[in-house]
């Protein structure tokens, strides 16, 4: 008789900051999930971010579509939690000086790059 794993580890782990990454790559759950809600196959997930294996995002997608209200207040979190920190960097003086001279040298870069051609 054949013999049937009734468990599958899924190949997600959970950082110090709470985000969730896919096996041990710097991709997030969330990422993943985005791509599939717009469409994408677990195929074309994985010729987007080549460090996940096609195994693994199947196995992340299984387990969304099998916890997807768990997934959504996860995500939900994750969006508050990006709000809160753009909100912070514009409100932070020294990140807006910083990034307005990153603007400046991206410039300059350009007027460059255009007067060499």
């Amino acid at each position: 008789m054949p013999v049937l794993e009734s468990t599958q580890d899924v190949p997600l782990s959970v950082g110090e900051d709470g985000t969730i990454r896919i096996a041990d790559t710097r991709v997030t759950l969330e990422s993943v999930v985005h791509h599939y809600q717009q469409g994408a196959t677990a195929e074309e997930i994985v010729l987007r971010f080549p460090a996940l294996r096609l195994a693994d995002v199947h196995s992340c997608l299984a387990y969304y579509l099998n916890h997807q209200e768990r997934i959504h207040e996860y995500l939900t979190r994750q969006d508050r939690r990006a709000d809160e920190l753009r909100e912070r960097i514009a409100a932070d003086p020294a990140q807006q000086r910083g990034l307005a001279e990153m603007r400046e040298r991206i410039r300059n870069r350009a007027a460059t790059q255009r007067g060499i051609s």
